[in-house]
């Protein structure tokens, strides 16, 4: 895939991920569509993309019709080989107080969102026997923080769901990665969004208040680099430098800080079969 210029279709490229994915594409002679929610609200960055060959469009993941976007487009000629899930939120609350109006609202951006889009491009990947489809994940869906259950929750349904997805359209060479992504400097460190309930005051004292407090300071502290990260998942995808070779993996965990979160479920599961492994294989039916 080194010598192809490649079409992206990014989500949520005014800030974050979003907008470095698409510069480091861009940088390597392939041609970006971003998309943002309200592009009037970054001028300077339309016209940035725009000027080196790109395109610009709203929109709205939450839109039930968002996947028609990808339909104008395919019929106006460009075809898009890869499709990145980035765009996204996260509400901070224990799961006990989360309005459900919230949760799905979450859902709605973190899953439905994806989803909706992934099932648009399909066909067109399908009849070309070709693409990409890359979806930004969290830690969290591994082993997340305190307050962070639905937006957890979100992600690790969209990754089980990429997971079966990799097998269903492996036949016609369409290809899924999903990047698990540790603390970075974007703006959802400097953009964070309480549940609107009140916090009970049993939880006064406890971790979830801890994370609370620290998010709203602005004291959580990034471990990683955002442009660092999305030059490694540009060359991932495009099987140059760091990805050459790894053309078909379909995990990429993103950060220092993953790398015990990973290790973690390692144990986790490898402790589930170590204390219930003879309880797990003696519920088979009798005779069998």
């Amino acid at each position: 895939m080194t010598t192809t210029k490649l079409t992206w279709l990014i989500t949520g490229c005014s800030s974050g991920f979003g907008l470095s994915l698409a510069r480091a594409a861009q940088a390597g002679g392939h041609r970006v569509i971003a998309t943002s929610r309200d592009p009037s609200r970054t001028p300077d960055l339309v016209t940035e993309i725009e000027s080196a060959g790109g395109k610009w469009v709203q929109l709205d993941v939450d839109s039930r019709t968002s996947g028609d976007i990808i339909n104008e487009l395919e019929r106006s000629g460009d075809h898009i080989d890869v499709l990145v899930n980035n765009a996204g939120y996260c509400i901070y609350a224990p799961v006990e107080s989360f309005a459900e109006e919230e949760v799905r609202a979450q859902i709605e951006t973190m899953y439905f969102g994806p989803l909706r889009l992934i099932q648009a491009v399909l066909p067109h990947m399908r009849q070309r026997k070709s693409g990409v489809i890359v979806n930004l994940s969290s830690g969290a869906s591994l082993d997340g923080t305190p307050t962070m259950g639905v937006y957890a929750g979100a992600k690790a349904g969209l990754d089980a769901l990429t997971k079966i997805l990799a097998k269903e359209v492996a036949p016609f060479n369409i290809r899924t990665l999903t990047v698990v992504l540790g603390t970075f400097n974007t703006n959802m460190l400097n953009s964070v969004v309480l549940g609107k309930m009140s916090l009970p005051k049993d939880y006064k004292g406890t971790v979830v208040e801890q994370v609370q407090r620290i998010l709203v300071n602005g004291k959580l502290k990034p471990n990683g680099d955002k442009d660092k990260a999305m030059q490694a998942l540009y060359e991932v995808v495009v099987g140059e430098g760091v990805g050459e070779g790894h053309q078909n993996e379909k995990l990429l965990p993103l950060g220092s800080d993953m790398t015990p979160r990973v290790r973690g479920v390692q144990d986790y599961l490898s402790h589930a079969l170590e204390v219930f492994g003879s309880v797990t294989n003696s519920v088979g039916v009798d005779g069998e």
